[in-house]
Parts: structure tokens; C-alpha cells; sequence
């Protein structure tokens, strides 16, 4: 009989851990303007090797090279600038305000600024993104009240959800943006579902949804993508690989010798790999990923390398498990930085006024919290009233809750 070793098992480990520098190698970056940009038409199968490079735009001078290089104009580039900007400052105040217990929660999207804003700008009114808790960008850029999403992390009494999500998790359907699931994955074969409803319905609105690299490792992750294939749904597949499921490396899910985007391929899904810092790259990957779906050409994948630059949530301390400084070593540099480096040497930007840019917004963001505090805060006790639970359950009210209503007096 032929002797064998004894099996075992292999467990990922991150490349980096606190006091030891991450080795970034891992994560195969391409040249900018160095990866094709095939026909819209395209057949899945033939997108394999686009699920393993990385599409870029901007170089490391702020230049726009090769075939995925979008024609945009200054007013498109000024709005992402902008929007990034804001969704900054505003996850910036919002952190601190969680801090000085004004509300229970909150989680950042540092360093994935680029990636929400420039997606948003690539689809339509009446498009549905069905997003996880990092894409608060979506709604900044198509100019939803600060306010109104200040009054829903504080959950006071002009919440707009009426305290029944948790911060954060915003639901705005005039603006594109389904409520988000606390449970991860659910979103994923909720866009799938929608998409399909809107073809059944011959309108001619897509589905964008929305899923962090850990939890591609939940059943739904695949049951939409067999759904999406299938059906021909017209859905873009948005998987953010920030490189960390709270505290989890994203080899744990299956990141390690292959990429999230070969996953799509494999369920016969045209699928890209995008640099998710490059504001460019993710808005020409995002229009070609929209043309494929309303041409009813099928749904796209697209995996956006990122850096989740801070902590999972306020409950988060990252420091326990990753480098200090991996912010500052990721490959990928800044979103924000890259973006205002190409507009400065395209003529259309300049450091004084994203001085002025960065005040102004600054006081926005800050006048808009002080009017949102005027409604209560955590600490005040200024809440939806109890009433408000019976409403929005049932189109017509059963009798049972009139009676418990009218029991509770309100």
C-alpha cells in the first residue's frame, strides 16, 4: 500500500498583521490603461481574463490612458470630486457624533469614496441599487438631504424610517436606494428578484447590487448569481472587496488563489475586475456594465479592489488585527488624492479650490447635523411616537391593532 503524509487543512492568514508591514503582492495589479475593453455584446466566457487583472485608467501622474478612459466632462468630474468630498466630511462628523453618544452606530466608507459616487453617476432616476451599509455615497450623489439621513442615524423623531433601522441603514425609494439588510447577502437576490420583475414588466429600469467580499460566502451570493444567469436578469453584480469582513481577511472567503470576480465567469456571468479607487475606472466599468443590462445583454459581475481605510464600525478596533499604517501603503492610493491629481493637470481643478471646496463643505455637512440635533438626539429621548408602530404594516389597519392601538392610548 503507497504511504501518504497526513492530511490537513489549509487556513488562510492575512499578509500583514499589527507590527508587521502588509505585503500588498497579492493583489495582482495591472498597469493603468494596460487592460482591453471588449465590444458591450460580449460573451461571458471571453471576459475570464478580465476577472483576473485589473482595470485602470489613471495613471500614477493623474493622467487617463488606455481604452477604458471615459469622455467625460468637467461638470461629471467636479460633481464625483464633490460628492467624495462630502461623503468624507460627513463620515467624518458623523464618527464623532457617534463618539459623544449622540447615536448608537455608525460605520465609515474612508478610502471607498470613489466607488458609490462614480457608480451612481453611471446609472439613471428609476435604476434600484440594493446596497449594504458602505454605500452612503449613493444617495450624497444624487443629492438626498443631509438632514433627513442625520434625523435617521440619530433616530429622533423625524426619522424618516420612524426608529425601526438601525443607523445607517437608510431606505430611499424616490432616490434608487432599497432598504438595506441587515442580514448580508439578502440584498444580492433581492436585486436579482427586482431586475427580473422589471424585465417581466417590460420596463427598462436595472438592478444594482451590492455585497462585500465575506459575505460572498453566504448561500445568496450564489443563488442570485444562478438566478441572474439563468433568467438573463438585467442586474449589475457589485462585489466590494475592501480586503476585510470586520476582522476577517478576505482570503477567508475565498479570495486567496483566485479572485471574486472569477466567480462570476464561472456561472457564466460577464465579470471585470476594477480598480474601485480610480474614479474613472469605476465609472466606465459601471456604464459598461449598464449598457449590458439594458441591452438585455445579461447581468455583469464586477469585483472593486479597494481599502477599507477605517475601522468595520464604531464597535470596531482594527488596530487588534492589521497594521497601522495600511491605509497609507495600499497600492491603490487614495480615491480622493487620484481624482483631484487628474483634474489639477486636466485644467478643470486647482489646490485653492479644493480648499474652498473642503470649508465649504465642512459647514454644510455641520449645518445640516445642528438642524437634525433640533429634533433629538440619542441622549435627549425625542423618538418616534409609539404610535408610529402600527403604521406602514398593513394598507388598511386590522381590527386587533385598532383595539391594542386605542388600549395604548396614542
Amino acid at each position: 500500500m503507497t504511504q501518504h503524509d497526513p492530511l490537513s487543512l489549509h487556513v488562510p492568514e492575512p499578509t500583514g498583521r499589527p507590527g508587521c508591514a502588509t505585503d500588498f503582492s497579492y493583489l495582482h495589479v495591472s498597469p493603468a490603461g494596460e487592460v482591453r475593453r471588449p465590444p458591450v455584446d460580449t460573451d461571458p466566457r471571453s471576459t475570464s481574463d478580465l476577472a483576473f487583472s485589473l482595470i485602470r485608467v489613471l495613471d500614477a501622474d493623474g493622467n487617463a490612458v488606455g481604452p477604458w478612459a471615459p469622455e467625460v466632462s468637467d461638470e461629471l468630474l467636479r460633481k464625483g470630486m464633490t460628492t467624495m468630498m462630502k461623503t468624507r466630511v460627513f463620515d467624518s462628523r458623523m464618527l464623532i457624533g457617534q463618539r459623544q453618544k449622540k447615536m448608537s452606530f455608525y460605520m465609515q466608507s474612508l478610502g471607498e469614496e470613489a466607488i458609490g459616487t462614480a457608480h451612481g453617476l453611471a446609472l439613471i432616476d428609476g435604476d434600484m441599487c440594493f446596497p449594504t451599509y458602505r454605500q452612503q455615497s449613493l444617495l450624497l450623489v444624487r443629492d438626498y438631504p443631509l438632514v433627513d439621513m442625520i434625523c435617521q442615524l440619530l433616530s429622533n423623531e423625524r426619522d424618516p424610517l420612524k426608529g425601526r433601522q438601525l443607523p445607517v441603514m437608510y431606505s430611499v425609494k424616490a432616490k434608487g436606494f432599497f432598504s438595506i439588510s441587515g442580514n448580508l447577502a439578502t440584498q444580492y437576490i433581492q436585486a436579482v428578484g427586482w431586475a427580473m420583475a422589471s424585465a417581466i414588466k417590460g420596463d427598462t429600469k436595472i438592478a444594482s447590487a451590492w455585497i462585500g467580499d465575506g459575505a460572498t460566502a453566504e448561500s445568496d451570493f450564489n443563488t442570485a448569481l444562478t438566478f441572474a444567469h439563468v433568467y438573463n436578469a438585467p442586474v449589475i453584480l457589485n462585489v466590494v472587496n475592501n480586503q476585510w469582513a470586520i476582522s476577517t481577511f478576505q482570503a477567508i472567503a475565498g479570495g486567496e488563489h483566485t479572485t471574486f470576480a472569477a466567480r462570476g465567469v464561472g456561472s457564466g456571468i460577464a465579470s471585470l475586475r476594477v480598480d474601485g479607487n480610480d474614479f474613472l475606472a469605476v465609472y466606465a466599468a459601471s456604464q459598461w456594465a449598464a449598457e449590458r443590462a439594458r441591452r438585455n445583454l445579461g447581468p455583469t459581475l464586477v469585483e472593486w479592489v479597494t481599502y477599507r481605510a477605517g475601522p468595520h464600525s464604531t464597535s470596531d478596533d482594527p488596530s487588534k488585527y492589521r497594521p497601522a499604517d495600511d491605509a497609507q501603503r495600499f497600492p491603490l492610493g487614495d480615491p480622493i488624492a487620484r481624482l483631484k491629481a487628474h483634474m489639477i493637470r486636466r485644467g478643470c481643478w486647482s489646490d485653492a479650490e479644493h480648499e474652498e471646496t473642503q470649508k465649504a463643505l465642512e459647514a454644510e455637512v455641520a449645518a445640516a447635523q445642528k438642524e437634525a440635533e433640533s429634533y433629538g438626539t440619542l441622549n435627549d429621548g425625542r423618538i418616534p411616537s409609539a404610535a408610529s408602530m402600527f403604521e406602514d404594516v398593513y394598507k388598511e389597519m386590522p381590527e386587533h391593532l385598532r383595539r391594542q392601538r386605542q388600549e395604548l392610548g396614542v
